[in-house]
């Protein structure tokens, strides 16, 4: 299985800046790195999918593997960047992020190339059914 390699996603805390603005209302707005991440994850997963032959799935389930290689061991939870990540690929991989069913499978420090790896599989309830019976 070819594995959809990606920077690493801001986390939700660093995705987004809120602010006030002049007559009082509270708004909140993607940073400039979480913009630039959505736009580069966008043409990576646009080339995987070209390349694995993935095409966009319609209201079907989809098991999301992924594997986070952080920068350095400062302690971090690998959830915190799944938003983001998930947000990334409705449009090109998932026609909604609510079909995504994401596995964390492990992480590790890669200095030289922080990055996710993630692994695309659909969902087949009638696999599973059987593989129990």
């Amino acid at each position: 299985m070819t594995r959809l390699i990606l920077p690493l996603p801001p986390s939700v805390n660093h995705a987004y800046r809120n602010f006030t603005t002049k007559h009082g209302e509270r708004k909140r707005v993607p940073t400039a790195n979480a913009v630039r991440f959505k736009r580069d994850a966008g043409w990576l997963a646009k080339a995987w999918a070209q390349r694995t032959g993935w095409s966009k799935t319609e209201r079907q389930k989809v098991i999301m593997r992924y594997w986070v290689y952080w920068p350095d061991g400062r302690k971090r939870d690998v959830d915190n960047l799944l938003k983001f990540l998930e947000d990334s690929l409705v449009g090109i991989l998932v026609d909604d992020d609510r079909y995504l069913l994401p596995r964390a499978m492990d992480y590790e420090v890669d200095k030289g190339n922080p990055r996710v790896e993630v692994e695309f599989e659909i969902y087949d309830k009638t696999i599973l059914e059987e593989a129990v019976n």
